[in-house]
């Protein structure tokens, strides 16, 4: 029998695929609009209604991703959803918390009046940085293990903060492109700044994942894989030389350059992602659950991806078709 022939192994190989990029979709999407309620306290009060309005189409719908990621783990593999979601009970808790701040204080922000408006903003960005830092505190736990030490622990506060400020990042990346004027500058000047974050969060997962088990240490290290992945690193640092050159030369009068750094933050994020991928596989749960071991039965999953065939393409086509018409610069936030 071949090997997509066994549905034993493509089946749980096709849907941790498809959770593995529903959580780049959403560490790419959620990330830019997270980052932007990361920079709330750095702008003035009129540049954060500009701020808002970037953002505005696409926010709620960006979450989708998170949603879709954690339903594919409960329905395909809810051995390790278990196994995941108890050790991590409460960042996740924190994580949720700060996703209904952050929602309820966008709305709110908007129908306040003009001496209760600064609550509602703070609000705003606790929502947003706890979300950030939660999912930057997983992260470290993930790659760790799900093992509690004063190590582990140190690692995953070091990830939270630096997930946090490669969400700044992005988040500057995209008002660059979606704003103007002294709000794109301040943008300019928030990314050269962030960036640091965003090389140290990628250092240190990188440094960390490979001593976390002798097994990844030799997936990377060992001959000929070390030659054969050598573009990965070589890559990654090509495009960060390249976003701390255009960040130089921005803003440009133009507006030519301004995507190169949300499309460098992308790439970044997406490089570190299949470089994750490729560490940890077959495991869902560290170097104790694989795929295989956790998926549910062949039956199930295939209803399940007939399923999927169906809303994957609706998310992204709906995704697609807001930043289409939402496409340009930012307007004056309005809700008559």
């Amino acid at each position: 029998m071949t090997l997509f022939g066994d549905p034993y192994v493509w089946l749980p190989l096709v849907f941790a695929s498809l959770m593995g990029l529903s959580i780049l979709i959403y560490v790419v999407l959620d990330g830019f609009d997270l980052g932007v309620g990361i920079l709330f306290p750095f702008a003035a009060p009129a540049e954060k209604d500009r701020m808002i309005a970037s953002i505005g189409p696409f926010w709620d719908g960006n979450e989708t991703w998170l949603v879709l990621a954690i339903g594919l783990l409960l329905v395909a593999f809810p051995v390790a959803h278990g196994t995941i979601l108890t050790a991590l009970y409460l960042p996740v808790t924190l994580m949720l918390i700060g996703l209904i701040l952050r929602g309820v204080a966008f709305e709110f922000r908007a129908k306040a009046p003009p001496d209760h408006k600064r609550y509602w903003n703070l609000a705003f960005f606790v929502g947003s940085l706890i979300t950030a830092l939660t999912q930057g505190f997983m992260l470290g736990m993930y790659i760790m293990g799900l093992v509690f030490t004063p190590a582990s622990l140190a690692f995953a506060v070091l990830t939270a903060l630096c997930l946090a400020a490669g969400y700044g990042f992005i988040g500057s990346a995209w008002l660059m492109i979606k704003t103007d004027d002294a709000l794109q500058l301040k943008a300019v000047r928030w990314a050269r700044r962030a960036l640091w974050g965003v090389v140290g969060g990628l250092g240190a997962v990188s440094l960390a994942s490979p001593l976390v088990s002798p097994r990844i240490f030799d997936k990377w290290f060992s001959f000929p894989e070390l030659f054969l992945l050598a573009p990965f690193p070589i890559l990654s640092a090509a495009i960060l030389v390249l976003v701390w050159l255009a960040l130089r030369h921005l803003p440009d009068s133009r507006d030519r350059w301004t995507w190169i750094p949300f499309a460098g933050a992308t790439a970044l994020f997406a490089l570190a992602f299949f470089g994750l991928a490729y560490s940890f596989y077959p495991y869902v749960v560290p170097e104790r659950l694989t795929i295989y071991e956790a998926a549910s039965a062949p039956e199930s999953l295939l209803i399940m991806l007939v399923g999927a065939l169906f809303v994957l393409p609706a998310i992204i086509g709906y995704t697609a078709l807001s930043y289409v018409v939402f496409r340009g610069k930012a307007t004056a936030l309005r809700y008559d």
